[in-house]
């Protein structure tokens, strides 16, 4: 069921390094003793899978950069405003437009690897419920598009602009729902291309085109119904001959029972959850202005890219959570919970402390006015960190059937986001957006790392973790330090480089951790494995 990249290589990799020790890195051989076999094979898989989706996903957010730098300059800061607000409504609508089917089919492919009948109807439920969900929602949308507009920003272009939006989450969710299918099978090349790759490729087409062309935000949207559709339509044959799984709409209700006992409480918790991570968008539409939703949402694309670490990493942890579980490994679980956690952390402190330091700099590449959102960024970043440093805490409540809980937890903090960041932004205007959101992110956070322990006994916490904090602390005084020498973007270049060097070179002088070694020796001997083998291919 997954690709002919490296995963599917993986376990091939995994048995050579047990047996050859030509392969192994200096560290490696005693760690490898010491790392039981079910330990070391998820580890490795969700370390490909993070290669893997760590390229896909830089990708993304720079071709997202790229977009948002043609969409503020082309269509200026009040349409660009218009722009969006749509388009933030359209994603936050997109987080529950599959019904929870999205979190339902990555339990379920891999668990019923052995009921091939089965995975046909999961699929079968999955792409039913997605598309009947967003037809749904789009229609609302269509229908309510002029007093969403009264109620909001109260732009003459934002009602037409809306309902195609409406057209376009329809398409974004089916194409959402193909990388799903892509993931659930361990595809993590198929995914990363669909939904890294390809979907932010053709929203850079559509906002170059339709700017060069001279339209204005609702050519814009259109031109990106435009492309979506092609994306939706021709990736639909390729998942399904990728995975090897084809849907069918024959027996579900044999099946419904047991698919949506889990996608509905897994699309409440979505809609708390949106409530808690994005009523600050909805809060500046009704309480501020175009121009500010624009100046927020380029804050947004920039924090996204501290997010990196926390996305490559949990590519391939739902299917990877399940397996274990079901197998009763849930002490492997916790091993592979903390050594996975501890790599998130140490991915994160570097690309939070670049932005910190260099944060105004890089919000000028959208134009002067947007430096405005720096302080922003600061408070973003903080609850980044802390999002970031639990790992994958909703993903496993999810995976170790905990999913009611989460979905109460859900919505107890979607009540306090609401409450915080209405106060927030009444007393303190576009900051306190994102004051409340960070607040309310970090409750959540630690609470389901509460919830983890409570339930299944899973903490990945320990003093290994203060390895990459002090060198991140160290990281950032050599890069203020450079800042405060050198203008620009020439402090930028040299900050960030001699900020990476002490940074590597803090974690080299306290020392990493042995599974930490095992997993960077491992991935490296494989790379290289790769790389010779392409050379002489080609020679």
């Amino acid at each position: 069921m997954s690709d002919d990249g490296p995963l599917a290589e993986q376990p091939a990799v995994a048995d050579r390094a047990r047996t050859d020790g030509d392969d192994q890195t200096a560290d490696s051989p005693s760690t490898t003793e010491a790392v039981p076999a079910d330990e070391r094979d998820a580890l490795l898989s969700l370390a490909h899978g993070a290669v893997v989706t760590g390229g896909g996903v830089s990708v993304k957010r720079g071709l997202s950069i790229w977009i948002e730098a043609i969409l503020t300059r082309g269509l200026g800061p009040e349409l660009y405003g218009v722009y969006a607000f749509g388009w933030r409504l359209t994603t936050m609508a997109l987080r529950f437009a599959n019904l929870g089917a999205d979190m339902t089919l990555l339990r379920d492919l891999p668990a019923f690897a052995d009921e091939p009948e089965r995975q046909r109807r999961s699929l079968g439920l999955a792409y039913l419920s997605t598309l009947v969900t967003s037809l749904l929602i789009a229609a609302l949308l269509f229908l309510a598009a002029e007093p969403i507009n009264a109620a909001t920003i109260d732009q003459p272009a934002f009602p037409e602009a809306i309902r195609l939006f409406g057209v376009l989450l329809v398409l974004l969710a089916m194409v959402r729902m193909h990388a799903t299918a892509l993931k659930a099978a361990k595809s993590a090349n198929g995914e990363v291309l669909l939904n890294r790759i390809l979907r932010p490729a053709v929203r850079l087409v559509a906002a170059a085109a339709a700017v060069g062309l001279g339209y204005s935000v609702v050519g814009v949207v259109g031109a990106l119904v435009v492309t979506v559709g092609a994306l939706a339509v021709v990736a639909y044959p390729v998942t399904i001959g990728t995975i090897g799984v084809r849907p069918t709409v024959r027996g579900l209700r044999s099946e419904a029972r047991h698919f949506f006992d889990h996608a509905v409480p897994s699309a409440l918790s979505g809609v708390g959850r949106l409530i808690r991570t994005r009523v600050d968008v909805i809060l500046i539409g009704v309480l501020l202005t175009a121009t500010a939703a624009g100046i927020y949402n380029v804050v947004l694309v920039l924090v996204g890219l501290a997010a990196i670490p926390l996305i490559a990493f949990n590519q391939l942890m739902p299917p990877v959570a399940s397996d274990l579980y079901a197998r009763g490994r849930v002490a492997t679980l916790n091993d592979v919970y903390t050594t996975v956690t501890r790599l998130i952390v140490t991915a994160t402190v570097p690309l939070i402390a670049i932005l910190a330091v260099f944060g105004q700099d890089l919000l000028a590449i959208f134009g002067p006015q947007y430096t405005r959102g720096y302080e922003i960024l600061l408070v973003f970043l903080v609850g980044r960190f802390v999002g970031n440093a639990v790992g994958a805490t909703g993903i496993l409540l999810s995976m170790t059937n905990n999913h009611y809980p989460k979905m109460w937890l859900e919505w107890l903090l979607a009540v306090l986001n609401l409450t915080l960041t209405t106060l927030f932004v009444l007393q303190f205007g576009l900051i306190g957006a994102a004051l409340g959101t960070s607040v309310a992110i970090g409750v959540q956070n630690f609470l389901q790392v509460l919830l983890l322990r409570r339930f299944e006994g899973l903490w990945p916490f320990d003093a290994t973790f203060l390895t990459p904090l002090g060198a991140g602390i160290a990281m950032a005084g050599a890069m203020v330090g450079v800042r405060s020498l050198l203008d620009g973007w020439i402090a930028v270049g040299v900050g960030t480089l001699i900020g990476l060097v002490t940074f590597g070179g803090v974690i080299a002088l306290l020392g990493s951790n042995p599974r930490d070694r095992l997993v960077v020796g491992e991935l490296a001997s494989h790379y290289r494995r790769t790389a010779s083998a392409a050379i002489a291919a080609v020679r």
